[in-house]
């Protein structure tokens, strides 16, 4: 018999391109690449004592279905609309291509790619994702996500929006208009009206949440952070008080993506306990801005054809 103990972080696969992420046997998240919603998301994000950090939709709005959760879209793809759940716009999972377990992190890889079947089959960009979680003092956690976008033309044009790339919807208990929870930047604004438009090195979301399958609330909340190797670093927000925030790339104006020279960003997504102290969301903040990124690397033995391991080899 093994006296091998498992990994405290486990990549589990399952049915229709779900993947449950898994740290100390709790699933944390739950990645959902299947074709029959219009792009792949996270859901749900899984606090302390199973508390549910987001949602699927908007609470007050039967229109907001493309709020899914933790996602990733943009309004303008070369003028076309990749953020609302329109007829033809598809970002499509076409493979996994690593999963990592591991103890101090576990790791994953998918390739995406970005049609709009009603003009064109062919992908107007091609996506790398990949990302990492990471286990924190008590049950506390982190997703750390980088991604490459290349165009398979030579040129493409992502569009003036306030609409993308990364958002999150909140749970309704977590936000400030229909529950009790509160908004707050790395420069101290607190609620929509002081933020939204402004640029941040990170936004967070706080409030009360129901733990588990009991009737006890507990507060929580969810730090999203912009690495400064982002482009346009401190980026700006777009944030609301019914729920969401997202990190605006291109808020300030368009961007041009080269085919020789993909777009690179990098966020990380703690989920913590409480309000966190701004002291502590700011040594998080640090330790990530300093992590090295995570590389794809071939592998040649049977079954395995590529890893995923930090740049410094780790």
């Amino acid at each position: 018999m093994s006296d091998r103990r498992p990994l405290r972080c486990e990549c589990v696969p399952l049915a229709g391109q779900e993947v449950a992420l898994h740290i100390d046997g709790r699933e944390v998240t739950r990645w959902h690449g299947s074709h029959s919603a219009p792009r792949p998301f996270f859901f749900p994000i899984v606090g302390p004592s199973q508390t549910w950090l987001t949602r699927m939709g908007h609470p007050g709005a039967p229109n907001h279905d493309h709020h899914r959760s933790v996602w990733m879209a943009h309004h303008s793809v070369s003028g076309i609309d990749f953020w609302s759940d329109g007829p033809s716009a598809r970002v499509r999972q076409l493979r996994w291509l690593a999963f990592e377990d591991g103890d101090e992190e576990g790791r994953f890889g998918f390739e995406l790619e970005w049609v709009d079947a009603g003009h064109d089959p062919r992908p107007l960009m091609r996506q790398t994702l990949l990302g990492a979680f990471l286990p924190d003092a008590g049950e506390q956690w982190m997703l750390e996500l980088q991604t490459e976008f290349q165009p398979t033309s030579d040129v493409l044009e992502l569009g003036k929006t306030n609409f993308g790339f990364l958002a999150v919807r909140v749970a309704r208990s977590i936000s400030a208009a229909f529950g009790a929870g509160a908004l707050l930047d790395s420069e101290g604004r607190r609620g929509e009206r002081s933020i939204f438009g402004r640029r941040a090195r990170w936004m967070d979301y706080s409030g009360p949440a129901r733990a588990g399958k009991t009737a006890q609330m507990r507060d929580v909340g969810i730090t999203v952070m912009d690495h400064p190797a982002n482009p346009t670093h401190p980026c700006h927000w777009h944030v609301r008080n019914d729920g969401w925030m997202g990190a605006s790339l291109c808020y300030g104006g368009p961007i041009v993506i080269e085919k020789a020279k993909p777009l690179l960003l990098r966020y990380l997504l703690w989920i913590h306990d409480g309000a966190a102290p701004v002291e502590l969301i700011e040594s998080r903040w640090s330790t990530f801005a300093a992590r090295k990124p995570l590389l794809l690397k071939h592998r040649p033995r049977p079954h395995h054809h590529y890893g995923i391991v930090r740049a410094s080899g780790g």
